[in-house]
């Protein structure tokens, strides 16, 4: 007897269980350990041949997949799609990494990724064959974030994104952008025609009015002179041509008035002598600037005037009056200065990197500060050949009309030159042009959707317009909002249409 059987005999009979209860229960706690063992063994045979969906419609990646059904996991396939933390935590790069501690993350492959949607049916199929949308044939796919990543098939990336088709006719035109009418209406993409206008770009310098020097005139006398009386005329004034400015005596003009009238009164001689000494005293009278009218009243009234009126040259504005009643006026001395403002020069300083565009005959606009708002027109005359070795300018002379008298000498203008070509060219808005430094480029629409960045050549610009020379007729229709977004987009599928190459072609 054991010592169980001791202890049994001890226990009271009522509590001992009967034995047919006892095999009962043992059969079924075995039972339900082998349904165990049967569940577990089917989910491992579903798990193995791709076909267990978890909740929510998700599948398992091929490393759990690997440990069902004949034992050896599938061959890894497909480019990098991403790098992964290699303990298993929720880091991700799309390039190659390093943690912390220094170990390498993981790459992931195409055949490796997780897919958040069920596998297409003709996931084998040919990338030609494989979809057809509008007659177009998908030659593959590209990742939707720019990764270095195709697919021959439709596929979604580890975010659930669908990649995009890259379609046969957009895989020989690389350079055009397809965009959805729905993405250009949220991002702004507005475009305009080229068209034939006249560029023009402004020359601002500054400058100075002074007077037109052909268009002044000084009173000075050739002999010693005492003047008289002088005109009630002041400095400022303005005065015609021909008026009175001042009456003065000469002894020297006097002496040859007298001796110009007493061969006028000669009768007698020979009539070829005459005629010469009459001329050579007639000739002294105008190298001492004596006015034609006082040689006139001479010859009227046979006899010598006391004293000589002198007028004005010209029409003008009184600059100058050094004359007083009853002064001695010496020869060569300045007795008036007068100046006709109805035409001026503006001399105006254009900086030496815009000399290029300058020419003489453009139209140039003057506005001075003492008149806002107003707007006076002229020309370049003249470009002083010149430049001034410490402010790198070249002094541009330009001719102004004024009529009204508003613009005073020395007055301080702003100048601005219209440069450019004078006849029409093709032009695009400033906007338009996208400038690199090395290149110019222009986006094309060319409508439904598609857009194709265009290298340009471009000329002068101006107004808000820049000329195109090359690349660009009248009529297309460029981008001139949103740009650099189509560019963007184009370079990017540019560069994974390089990447992509030799997937493509191996897919076909």
């Amino acid at each position: 007897m054991d010592q169980m059987t001791r202890f049994r005999d001890f226990e009271p009979r009522e509590h001992r269980p009967a034995d047919g209860k006892r095999s009962s229960k043992r059969l079924l706690n075995a039972a339900l350990v082998l349904l165990a063992l049967g569940a577990g063994i089917w989910l491992g045979l579903r798990a193995g041949q791709g076909r267990l969906l978890l909740p929510g419609g998700f599948a398992p990646p091929g490393w759990l997949a690997a440990a069902g059904g004949n034992g050896s996991p599938p061959a890894v396939s497909g480019p990098t799609v991403y790098y992964r933390d290699p303990d298993g935590k929720p880091f991700y790069s799309a390039g190659p990494k390093k943690t912390e501690n220094g170990r390498d993350y993981v790459a992931v492959r195409a055949s490796e990724d997780v897919s958040f949607g069920d596998r297409p049916k003709n996931a084998a199929a040919s990338p030609t064959e494989a979809d057809q949308s509008g007659g177009k044939k998908v030659l593959y796919y590209r990742n939707p974030m720019g990764l270095p990543d195709t697919s021959p098939v439709p596929k979604k990336d580890s975010m659930g994104m669908d990649y995009l088709p890259v379609y046969e006719g957009e895989a020989q035109d690389g350079s055009t952008v397809t965009v959805s009418p729905g993405r250009l209406q949220r991002t702004g993409v507005r475009s305009e025609p080229a068209e034939r206008r006249v560029v023009t770009r402004p020359v601002r310098a500054p400058g100075t009015i002074k007077l037109d020097e052909r268009r002044v005139a000084v009173i000075a006398l050739r002999s010693e002179s005492f003047i008289e009386k002088v005109e009630n005329v002041t400095t400022g004034e303005r005065v015609r041509a021909g008026q009175p400015l001042l009456r003065l005596y000469s002894p020297e003009i006097s002496a040859a008035s007298a001796q110009y009238l007493s061969v006028l009164n000669d009768g007698g001689g020979v009539a070829g002598g005459r005629a010469a000494v009459l001329e050579g005293a007639r000739r002294r009278l105008e190298n001492l600037d004596v006015p034609p009218e006082a040689l006139a009243e001479i010859e009227r009234g046979r006899k010598v005037p006391t004293t000589i009126t002198w007028s004005a040259p010209r029409d003008g504005l009184v600059l100058e009056r050094n004359a007083t009643d009853g002064m001695r006026a010496m020869p060569g001395d300045i007795l008036f200065r007068i100046a006709d403002l109805s035409t001026l020069w503006v001399l105006a300083d254009v900086p030496e990197h815009d000399l290029g565009a300058v020419r003489p005959g453009q139209a140039v606009t003057i506005r001075v500060r003492s008149l806002p708002g107003q707007a006076f027109p002229g020309k370049i005359g003249l470009i002083y050949p010149q430049v001034n070795p410490e402010t790198r300018t070249a002094r541009v002379r330009i001719e102004i009309p004024n009529p009204d008298g508003l613009l005073l000498p020395d007055m301080y203008a702003d100048v601005e030159i219209a440069t450019g070509a004078a006849k029409p060219v093709v032009a695009v808005p400033d906007s338009a042009l996208i400038d690199t430094g090395t290149r110019q480029v222009v986006i094309v629409d060319k409508g439904e959707g598609r857009f194709e960045p265009r290298q340009v050549t471009v000329g002068a610009s101006g107004n808000g317009f820049v000329e195109i020379r090359e690349g660009v007729a009248p009529g297309d229709q460029v981008v001139v909002s949103a740009n650099f977004l189509i560019d963007a987009e184009s370079n990017l599928k540019a560069a994974l249409q390089s990447m992509s190459a030799p997937v493509a072609e191996k897919a076909q």
